[in-house]
């Protein structure tokens, strides 16, 4: 049986292969000439795929890539992973490491940052490299992963900080390792009676929802409870097959599915995106969040919402979305700081014995003390 897909230019496979995330990894697009079999791409499109070459590499799925636009260039698909001449404009506060991450590693691979918990960095590879990734300075970098020893000592680490109760498997993407070493290492970890929880952090729900297989699952659900945070950005990479995946993950892996996404200017940054994002979500079973302000990475200037917007943003979408379906908009210190909320402030004055608010539609509204 051949899928066909809806991009002229791309080849036809069969579905089995189609299906198959370790084809799809095996077959990811790297370089100007493959995309341009997939999608136009412009001459600005084309100098900006090489020059940032140097900074950063270019990578993405058959089958995320399949969701852009093949002829729009401001697509929400193509400007995630698509690179642009603004990668290599850095600015004052951008950083390398904006979250400073291996300032708190104390052993290869785990930044212990936060008191109860910490994070593990398990493989530098991901299926689509996002223009906008905090990592960009290691991910694809394969002298920066952990090996069998660092995955000791960490997992030594783990067992003797007793403060930490809950560990978060992170990369690259950490659903890149087989299933017989994410058995092994949610094993060791669960075996561990101080951490209460354990968090998989991936982005391959969005990008390779084929990797969510029966196998996985079952992983999964024998170290049950299992949290697995995702990462959409846009209502359209809530296809079926992702909710198809996902309606697996949920129900016979017994996994709590919840998102983080990123506010991203030109891609996300309106009520009607972010309405349609986080509805989306609910409705196959994902818990919206976090929307994090995009983090001061080096390259990633161009993305960036100023705060007040967002704020604004969120405002009006709490008023008019179900609060199951508003995540918290966040912002992750520069430095080191930690994630710090960003409410909006509704209160307009405050009187001798009573409040006065002002709601998201503009009305005025007081109550007493």
């Amino acid at each position: 049986m051949e899928l066909v897909s809806s991009h002229p230019k791309q080849k036809k496979v069969s579905e089995s292969e189609w299906l198959d995330w370790k084809w799809q990894i095996q077959n990811r697009i790297k370089d100007g000439s493959e995309l341009e079999k997939t999608i136009r791409i412009s001459s600005e499109e084309k100098e900006a795929l090489l020059a940032c070459s140097e900074v950063f590499s270019f990578s993405a799925t058959p089958y995320y890539l399949n969701l852009a636009d093949p002829e729009d260039p401001n697509c929400p698909i193509r400007l995630q992973v698509l690179p642009r001449k603004e990668e290599l404009h850095t600015r004052a506060w951008d950083r390398r490491d904006p979250l400073a991450e291996e300032s708190y590693m104390p052993v290869k691979g785990v930044t212990h940052r936060y008191p109860d918990r910490a994070l593990w960095y398990l493989s530098h590879v991901c299926a689509v490299y996002c223009r906008f990734c905090t990592r960009k300075r290691k991910v694809s970098q394969s002298a920066g992963t952990p090996g069998a020893e660092d995955w000791k000592d960490a997992i030594h680490y783990f067992r003797e900080h007793t403060e930490i109760k809950e560990v978060i498997l992170s990369g690259g993407d950490p659903l890149n390792l087989s299933d017989s070493k994410l058995d092994y290492l949610l094993g060791e970890l669960k075996s561990i009676p101080h951490i209460n929880q354990v968090r998989i952090h991936t982005r391959y729900p969005v990008t390779l929802p084929m990797r969510i297989t029966p196998e996985l699952c079952q992983v999964l659900k024998k170290h049950f409870p299992i949290y697995l945070v995702t990462h959409f950005n846009h209502s359209k990479e809530l296809t079926e097959l992702v909710k198809e995946r996902i309606g697996m993950l949920v129900k016979e892996g017994a996994v709590t599915v919840l998102n983080q996404a990123v506010l991203l200017k030109g891609i996300n940054n309106s009520v009607g995106a972010l309405t349609d994002l986080f509805y989306g979500l609910t409705k196959i079973g994902i818990k919206p969040y976090y929307l994090h302000q995009c983090d001061e990475v080096f390259g990633s200037s161009h993305f960036r919402v100023p705060i007040e917007e967002g704020v604004e943003l969120m405002k009006q979408i709490r008023g008019s979305i179900s609060g199951l379906s508003v995540p918290l908009y966040v912002v992750d210190l520069t430095g080191g700081g930690g994630k710090v909320p960003l409410p909006a402030n509704y209160l307009e004055e405050t009187k001798t014995s009573s409040y006065v608010f002002r709601n998201y539609k503009g009305d005025l509204y007081e109550i007493g003390f």
